[in-house]
């Protein structure tokens, strides 16, 4: 019996447009814009770059993802069009020094049953980091205040090294919830913790700022090891990310239905 239309059917309809093949290899059809990533201080330095970390024999315990960023200082304000301000795309702050921005970091994870899913704030789909499917999200302080401390992930999405057999990806992203979508003022960045390793840090640049997720990293189970592959994509929402990557979710506005 054919199911009853959804509005995640009328999302992915109203899309249909702009799809096109995007050369991954599990993909169903989606428009992306690439970027190269900052070299500075990075070890995937480009999109496109991957490394491969062994297994070892005792597991990787936690692997930590952190998702850090800047918030825009209010002269950013003036480099945008008039008719940006006068639409209110950018509203400073009371105090006038800041301009508040809702970004958040989220994945897209598949295991090796076969499940898959999403975990990020928008929507409570927070995940579990003892049960299925062992990726939880925590330190969501939305703000992005903290950038600059030693420590100063504003979100943190913390994988469940001893079940890394149960996993077989993860899709690493960043999408702004609320806020000006102006990349090069927010300067994100994914540093990736592998117990035993030195931190990795991802930086992407952005040059069209009307795309409001960045699709950053890809991490993959190969052969009980970790590949890492540093994507830097942007797309116009969730929808179009995951179609790019093969997922096969269904969305509602930025949550999953």
């Amino acid at each position: 019996m054919p199911r009853d239309k959804s509005s995640s059917d009328s999302m992915t309809e109203a899309t249909r447009w702009r799809a096109k093949h995007s050369g991954h290899k599990n993909a169903i059809g989606a428009a992306g814009t690439l970027s190269d990533t900052d070299n500075h201080g990075t070890l995937l330095g480009t999109s496109g770059d991957t490394l491969v970390i062994d297994p070892i024999g005792e597991g990787f315990r936690k692997i930590r993802i952190g998702g850090a960023w800047s918030n825009i200082q209010a002269e950013a304000v003036e480099k945008l069009g008039f008719f940006d301000r006068l639409l209110g795309k950018a509203k400073a702050a009371a105090t006038g020094k800041t301009i508040g921005v809702d970004l958040d970091i989220g994945c897209l994870y598949e295991l090796n049953d076969g499940t898959r899913g999403a975990i990020q704030a928008f929507g409570e789909m927070f995940g579990d980091f003892n049960a299925p499917p062992y990726i939880a999200l925590s330190g969501d302080d939305r703000t992005g205040d903290d950038h600059d401390d030693d420590d100063g992930e504003d979100e943190v999405l913390r994988v469940n090294g001893k079940h890394w057999k149960d996993i077989r990806r993860l899709l690493v992203y960043f999408y702004i919830y609320d806020g000006v979508a102006h990349w090069a003022e927010i300067k994100p960045e994914v540093r990736i913790t592998i117990p035993g390793h030195d931190s990795m840090t991802i930086r992407p640049h952005i040059y069209n700022s009307d795309l409001p997720v960045c699709c950053v990293a890809g991490i993959e189970n190969q052969r009980g090891g970790i590949k890492l592959t540093n994507f830097t994509e942007y797309y116009p929402g969730h929808a179009e990310m995951d179609r790019a990557h093969g997922f096969g979710l269904q969305w509602d506005d930025g949550e999953k239905a």
